[in-house]
């Protein structure tokens, strides 16, 4: 007769039903472990007689025990026999014991045929698989996927224990990674038997494009320099499960996922998590799932694991992994009350079993409540309610609360700002001499122009609502007292203001500044910095969002994982022209900020802000060009022919904040309509960039360095461009080909284009014609920008940054058909380097010139991060620097730079300024 725990299972498990009708003798080879959890050795001893001898054999019952340990876990759970506890570490241990079993097998076989892995002394090396998520943390469930990452300690190469035997040696980076695929098939495989576990890698460092393994020293590496916060919150569960050498790898793991201060930037880490789920459980109707759904699982797992990632650094009681266990330490430390503790954990136990239930039914990994009647009464039946409508009410009590407490975990706190020093200077009521007072000590040196500000933003936020005039009051003193710290306080202060002004309705950034006193600190250092960009922020004021972790603002950015980002949310936006010019515009302003950031902060050489600059803007292009292709709906092919070139900054790599495009469209299409196709692409193109929608512009485009200029095609093809650099193109034309490059599009045209330009570039040329030719552009750049002013003007004037690049030109265009490499699109610096080094101008000179170059451009970026119209500043402040110009021009143009314009200069062709 059957068992009746059994009984139950075929009752309220289609899953369970089939697989004992399928596989009667299940019933009897399982009863023997009804009474008790099976164990570990149990399921030791079950693998490893008979031995395996083929991995045939090994994945075969590899499935066989996976189908007794499901029977047992889920009769004995059903019945009643099995707490939650039970259950998850019965599962956790099939996983550990399958992936130890498949791991010997494969590993064996592997250093059959190439050796085992050793490092540079010899040692063996194992691979370290490590468990994440519900299987680090020992809380596995019946039907979970298994998050794993495959390390090992040291590189090395494979070589066999005896000499005397050949093998095929490898190096150990390929060894783990064909271990890995290995592993991961013996698990994941569906055959006739099933599958164990659904392998899931993409937690490893750069995810899917990430290296199936790597060594402790690349983890680290990434970690450190690109670990990313939602990183921190997967990495708290982390826990190796096979391999040596486990402390070494938790003492690389520990300062990523816990921080020596507190850190409050973790509230903002899983916050921003959250509301990406939120989004998507609304997106995709998923409001009935019991785990990402509200006051679901993943509320609890959040509320535990930001405490985690804000004190776990101080508190190393809470470095654990289960969450049942974090609840209960929060209670010890003090930082979560017993009356939260216990509702938590009643809900916790009452949706993991729930989960279970849901996945009992047809063993499927998933935590949404059936839709259909019949599955809705199992599901009771296995829960023990009377119906389903008795089971929902369950539900909501407990997820109710869990909403409950996660909002009040994340919420923002008001500060009592009652006891500042400042707080009667901004809410006006101390005597004027009091104020005074106040002021100058805190760093103002016009207390009367710094009242006039707070009067003024206390009339044009007279009408807040009470609970925003309460943060705007909490935030005031402190941001008084950081803004009297700047070198121009009382301009950052009016600039401060002018942004609370205009965010003061949205009540969040105040509370969001009031509550990180790290973020009010980093925006007074971006207001202080510049009005450029304080502006950018006060039009678009959800930039402040960046500025709740501050951390984030200044990591160096990844940009292949960055183009990853924005495909991702443009994809979210399918034929949605407006919402997709948007994420564009506002992708390119949170990079800016960050990159600002780091710019104020001194962590970016000018060369190296440009070469950001420029990534994103080739980012930002070849978005713009796939997404006007996608949507063009006279395209004739699946992937356009065609390619934008840069020029200019773009093309050297040298742009600014604020700079605009030098582009040119270029294709190669045999198509008789591709002149038509691809004018109304870059059109569209131009559109995209141009255009001021709410979130903005993308970027100013000029088009006039196309062939024929303003009056040329608005495309070229290949075979035309050729044929006008080659026999049309003017000198100047020329000259700004040294600086040109292949952005995006077609590769295969960029190659084209690269090597027509170094053709261009290599062709010999009358050195004293080709003097007289740059030398009358010069002078007619000059009259184009007269400077009547006493000041000198850093680009413009004779002995600036113009005269630099008209220099290098000059080298290029004279000297590359002899030396080829100065067709390298290197930037200014690094040309006049090279052509001092192989004796085109003296070294001394070719230094002191690139040093002045950097000194102007540096120069040059300061004064227009200020806001000033104009690059200009006293004639002694620069006087060395343009004496190093002077010398160079002297040097490669054979005469005197001069001092101003030739007003009679003309060319008979309209060039761009």
């Amino acid at each position: 007769m059957p068992h009746p725990a059994l009984e139950r299972v075929s009752r309220c498990s289609r899953y369970g039903q089939r697989l004992l009708t399928a596989q009667p003798q299940l019933a009897d080879a399982v009863a023997a472990h009804l009474g008790q959890p099976f164990s570990r050795e149990a399921m030791q001893a079950f693998l490893g007689a008979p031995p395996c001898l083929d991995d045939a054999v090994l994945h075969q019952r590899l499935r066989q025990l996976r189908q007794r340990v499901w029977l047992v876990a889920t009769a004995r759970d059903l019945a009643g026999d099995a707490d939650l506890a039970e259950v998850m570490s019965t599962y956790t241990s099939l996983a550990e014991v399958c992936i130890d079993a498949a791991l010997g097998f494969h590993h064996a076989a592997l250093a059959a045929r190439h050796g085992e892995p050793r490092d540079e002394h010899g040692q063996p090396q194992q691979m370290v698989v490590v468990g994440m998520g519900k299987l680090g943390g020992g809380e596995l469930n019946v039907s979970s996927d298994i998050d794993l990452i495959y390390l090992y300690p040291e590189e090395g190469d494979t070589a066999a224990d005896d000499p005397a035997v050949p093998v095929r040696s490898i190096s150990n980076h390929e060894f783990f990674i064909r271990l890995g695929r290995r592993l991961a098939a013996a698990l994941s495989e569906n055959t006739a038997d099933g599958y164990v576990f659904r392998v899931d890698l993409r937690l490893r460092p750069w995810g899917d494009s990430g290296p199936f393994a790597m060594g402790f020293a690349m983890l680290e590496d990434y970690l450190v320099a690109q670990g990313r916060p939602w990183e921190r919150y997967a990495w708290i569960k982390a826990r190796p499960l096979t391999g040596g050498r486990h402390d070494e790898l938790a003492d690389i793991v520990r300062p990523f996922v816990f921080r020596k201060y507190l850190d409050f930037g973790a509230f903002a880490a899983i916050r921003d998590l959250h509301v990406q789920i939120r989004r998507e459980v609304a997106r995709r109707d998923m409001a009935h799932n019991v785990k990402l759904g509200p006051g679901g699982i993943r509320e609890i797992e959040f509320t535990a694991q930001v405490f985690q990632l804000i004190r776990g650094g101080q508190i190393v009681a809470l470095q654990q992994r289960p969450t049942v266990a974090v609840l209960a330490e929060l209670v010890e430390s003090g930082l979560m009350t017993a009356d939260a503790h216990q509702e938590l954990a009643d809900a916790y136990d009452f949706l993991r079993r729930l989960e279970h239930r849901i996945q009992y039914l047809d063993d499927a990994q998933t935590q949404l409540l059936p839709d259909d009647a019949a599955s809705q009464a199992l599901l009771a039946d296995a829960v023990r309610c009377a119906d389903y409508g008795a089971l929902l009410a369950v539900l909501d009590r407990h997820r109710n609360k869990v909403t409950r407490h996660f909002e009040q975990v994340f919420a923002a706190p008001q500060t009592d700002q009652d006891s500042h020093p400042l707080t009667v200077v901004c809410c006006g009521t101390a005597d004027p001499d009091t104020n005074h007072a106040l002021l100058e000590n805190a760093g103002y040196a016009d207390p009367e122009r710094v009242l006039a500000t707070l009067d003024a933003l206390r009339h044009n936020t007279a009408r807040l609502p009470e609970s925003t005039q309460l943060r705007l009051n909490s935030l005031l003193p402190p941001a008084l007292e950081v803004i009297g710290g700047q070198p121009d306080p009382t301009g950052t202060l009016e600039r401060f203001a002018a942004l609370i002004q205009a965010i003061a309705k949205r009540a969040t950034y105040l509370a969001l500044l009031a509550e990180y006193p790290a973020a009010l600190q980093q925006l007074v250092r971006l207001l202080a910095a510049s009005p450029w960009a304080a502006q950018m922020i006060t039009r678009q004021p959800q930039l402040l969002d960046e500025l709740i972790a501050p951390q984030h603002l200044l990591r160096v950015p990844d940009w292949g994982r960055r183009a990853a980002q924005l495909r991702d949310e443009l994809d979210a936006h399918p034929g949605d022209t407006e919402a997709q010019m948007d994420a564009l515009r506002r992708f390119k302003q949170v990079q800016t900020l960050r990159l600002l950031a780091q710019d104020v902060a001194g962590q970016l050489t000018l060369e190296a802000l440009s070469d950001h600059l420029s990534y994103l803007a080739d980012t930002l292009l070849n978005e713009t060009l796939a997404r006007c292709w996608a949507g063009l709906k006279t395209r004739h092919r699946d992937t356009p022919r065609f390619a934008i070139i840069g020029y200019g900054k773009l093309g050297g790599k040298e742009l600014g904040y604020a700079s605009d495009l030098d582009i040119v469209f270029l294709y190669d299409d045999p198509d008789e309509r591709a002149q038509e196709i691809y004018a109304r692409l870059a059109q569209r193109i131009n559109t995209w960039l141009g255009t001021l929608t709410p979130a903005g512009m993308l970027y100013e485009t000029d088009l006039r360095l196309r062939p024929d200029g303003a009056s040329g095609l608005l495309v070229s093809s290949t075979e035309a461009f050729r044929d006008y650099q080659l026999h049309h193109a003017w000198v100047w034309e020329h000259q700004a080909l040294t600086r040109a490059r292949f952005v995006c599009g077609d590769a295969a045209i960029g190659a084209s284009f690269e090597a027509l330009r170094r053709q261009v570039l290599g062709t010999p040329r009358d050195s004293g014609k080709l003097r007289e030719e740059i030398l009358a552009m010069r002078e007619k750049m000059h009259a184009g920008h007269v400077n009547d002013s006493e000041l000198f003007d850093l680009k413009h004037d004779s002995g600036g940054i113009v005269d630099v690049e008209f220099c290098v030109q000059h080298l290029v265009l004279t000297h590359c058909a002899i030396h080829p490499e100065l067709a390298d699109n290197l930037g200014n610096i690094a040309l006049l380097q090279r052509a001092g080094e192989i004796g085109l101008i003296p070294s001394e000179i070719a230094q002191a010139a690139a040093d002045a170059y950097r000194e102007l451009r540096r120069q040059q970026h300061a004064i227009k991060l200020s806001g000033a119209e104009y690059a200009r500043v006293p004639p002694p402040a620069v006087e060395s620097v343009r004496d190093a110009v002077l010398a160079l021009w002297n040097t490669v143009m054979g005469q005197p730079a001069q001092s101003h314009a030739m007003k009679d200069a003309t060319l008979n062709r309209e060039t761009p300024a």
